[in-house]
């Protein structure tokens, strides 16, 4: 599936992805970030994830948008231990507005002699 970060330039965007764990023991996902764009995705808490049995766990996916171009990358999340499945989230970004960092007014004459 695909997870679409949207809105200003320069804003921070967060994202929850709920994982389930239907089994009777722990479940440990270590998550990898690949693509052109990885190095500007990250998870706060770090890049283990751990779900108790029968349980679900939220986890957050920032990014900061530091370009006007769509930014893209994969999340992989890869099992420890346990013959789980590895997942695969699709992150893309959209810049929806721009907001002026400032306003400078400049006064000076058009033409000289």
């Amino acid at each position: 599936s695909t997870i679409e970060f949207t809105g200003a330039l320069h804003a921070t965007v967060i994202k929850q992805v709920r994982l389930k764990n239907p089994s009777k023991k722990p479940l440990i996902y270590n998550a990898i970030f690949r693509g052109r764009d990885a190095d500007d995705f990250l998870l706060p808490k770090g890049n283990t994830v751990t779900i108790a049995p029968k349980k679900q766990a939220s986890v957050n996916v920032e990014f900061t948008i530091r370009f006007l171009r769509p930014a893209e990358a994969l999340l992989l999340l890869t099992s420890h231990g346990i013959d789980a499945a590895t997942l695969t989230f699709s992150l893309k970004s959209e810049v929806k507005h721009i907001e002026p960092a400032g306003v400078t007014k400049c006064k000076s004459p058009c033409y000289e002699l």
